[in-house]
């Protein structure tokens, strides 16, 4: 085992490597890697504690089986010209032969030979097995490899199938050593230069760099090997392979190739990690933007109403104003000695004041505060209603271009998207345009009363109004309330006059004060409460997005950080 092996260094630096891996597999467990991805990083890890894995890759009728059996000098696998390996075969030292099946599509064999102390061979189903689950066993096993030995048949080098299998573990970065087997069926050394020049440039153009080949005869070493020709080995040419086999697993450079192979997978999951990480950071750009689009629409929104609020408030004012003007006309042309038989009659003066001050106020006052509400109403109605298009259209975006690509993090989003989106709608389905209406106009009248201590019972505002802003004229019909006007009564007209105009302009000057701050404080109230319950509706979304981007931003950072820490160490391994 290797910590029976390592010196000092070796051991700190392997802790070191341990202790690396393990933070990075905690990383990947928080930002949701796939399972597989995580169980080739364990995996991977696993080997530092077991022996030095050997996976010999390749198609059926390339005859792995029959070069498996020349590296261990026995005929520990059957050989055919038809796929004769269906499972994966770990094959480890044993004192007899005997095979166990693992599960799922695993078995272990145990053979007496020597090289197996030292040294698990993996033997694959082909790389064009007919049962796909065979590939993908085999695939399985690539990260895990020390060394990887990929066999290619001299009279079919470079198959289809081999070249996209080579190009499938191109990322992984493993150790690839090519054998050409069946050299014995070419014609000479010139042809066999000639195919093994082909397969290496073919395997560089596949791998990026150029791996060592070696052309040898299976058959041959293995009748050399039973028969104790060492010649014939060597004819072989085994004895070539063998040796840099022998080389590469001498104890510095199996330290080396241990360690780079967990390393190395955990550097390809960490970076695949945070590419998913940052895929989903600029998913959330978009929602962050979305939340900033609405944040402003809301803000113009405020500010649209506020400035259209103040023009509408100018004309329920208008009205106040005109019945003031009406009023001092009226006392005018009434409070003055031609009329003094007209100041007998209180009726008449009282019919005239309704009729020329009064006039259409009441059902104006109404009209102009029933429309305000009612525009108040249907500006938080299109709040919602714009709301609720711009969710739709965020939520189409989902649903056509990412929903089920990215997990757990796309199903809760698209969940609160939708929670929005529904209350939105019963906002807008459930919507009493006229019963919103009503309330704000009745919360106008109660406060414009309340405010004068005035019991209104079941008056309009329009005649709350009115009764505000004429209680003057009792005064002034009390002026001639005995029946008669004496001299007196007459000296006193201007000042009676004057006296109604001042009260009439302060009663209208406190009335408008009320009117438009009960105005204008339902205004701010109703829209504080609209702008409230809409964000209240996008809290939960909201939360999210800003949740959720300030951990992927976290883990992005910590992936980072952990792909330079792999480098380094990977770094440190190479140079020895």
């Amino acid at each position: 085992m290797i910590p029976r092996l390592l010196d000092d260094p070796r051991q700190a630096l392997l802790a070191e490597v341990r202790a690396r891996l393990a933070e990075v597999l905690d990383v990947l467990a928080r930002a949701e890697a796939p399972e597989e991805d995580r169980a080739a990083l364990r995996a991977s890890a696993a080997q530092l504690d077991g022996l030095f894995l050997l996976v010999v890759v390749g198609e059926f009728n390339a005859g792995k089986s029959a070069f498996i059996n020349a590296l261990l000098g026995v005929r520990a696998l059957e050989e055919g010209v038809t796929p004769t390996t269906s499972r994966v075969g770990l094959l480890a030292h044993g004192e007899s032969p005997s095979r166990e099946p693992l599960g799922a599509g695993l078995e272990r064999l145990t053979v007496p030979a020597e090289l197996l102390r030292e040294v698990t061979i993996v033997d694959t189903p082909g790389t064009n097995a007919v049962l796909r689950e065979h590939e993908a066993l085999t695939r399985e096993f690539v990260p895990r490899s020390d060394l990887v030995l990929f066999v290619t048949s001299a009279d079919r080098p470079f198959t289809e199938s081999e070249r996209a299998f080579l190009e499938s573990i191109r990322a992984w970065g493993k150790k690839v050593v090519v054998v050409v087997n069946k050299k014995d069926i070419l014609a000479g050394e010139s042809e066999v230069a000639e195919v093994t020049r082909f397969v290496r440039e073919k395997a560089a153009a596949l791998l990026g760099s150029s791996p060592e080949v070696f052309p040898v005869s299976a058959r041959e070493a293995l009748r050399g090997k039973c028969e104790g020709d060492p010649a014939r080995v060597e004819a072989s040419g085994l004895g070539a392979l063998e040796s840099f086999v022998a080389s590469t697993l001498e104890e510095a450079e199996r330290f080396r190739l241990k360690l780079l192979n967990p390393l190395g997978v955990a550097a390809r999951v960490a970076a695949r990690a945070r590419e998913t990480v940052g895929g989903r950071l600029r998913v959330l750009e978009a929602d962050f933007a979305a939340l900033d689009e609405i944040e402003g629409q809301l803000r113009l929104h405020e500010e649209d109403l506020a400035r259209d609020f103040r023009f509408r408030l100018a004309e329920a004012d208008n009205l106040l104003h005109d019945f003031e003007q009406r009023g001092q006309a009226f006392f005018d042309d009434t409070l003055r000695a031609g009329r003094v038989f007209d100041l007998l009659n209180r009726e008449r003066i009282r019919g005239e004041f309704e009729r020329k001050v009064v006039a259409d106020m009441p059902r104006e006052v109404e009209e102009r505060v029933s429309e305000v509400a009612e525009w108040m109403v249907g500006a938080e109605l299109r709040m919602w209603e714009g709301l609720l298009d711009r969710l739709a259209r965020r939520q189409a975006v989902h649903e056509d271009r990412m929903l089920g690509r990215l997990g757990s993090l796309e199903r809760d989003r698209s969940r609160l998207l939708e929670d929005v989106r529904r209350s939105a709608q019963r906002a807008v389905e459930g919507y009493d345009h006229a019963a919103e209406a009503r309330r704000l106009a009745q919360a106008v009248r109660d406060a414009v009363a309340g405010a004068a201590l005035l019991q209104v019972g079941a008056l309009g505002l329009g005649a709350v109004v009115t009764a505000l802003a004429t209680t003057s004229f009792a005064d002034v019909t009390g002026l001639v309330a005995a029946g008669t006007l004496s001299i007196v009564g007459l000296l006193l007209l201007p000042a009676r006059r004057r006296r109604a105009r001042r009260e009439l302009r302060e009663k209208v000057a406190g009335l408008r004060e009320r009117l438009t701050g009960t105005l204008t404080a339902a205004f701010q109230a109703e829209l504080a409460r609209s702008l409230q319950s809409l964000r209240e509706a996008m809290g939960p979304y909201a939360r999210f997005v800003r949740g959720e981007g300030e951990r992927l931003r976290g883990l992005a950072a910590e992936l980072e950080r952990q792909e330079a820490a792999v480098g380094g160490l990977r770094s440190r391994v190479e140079a020895g």
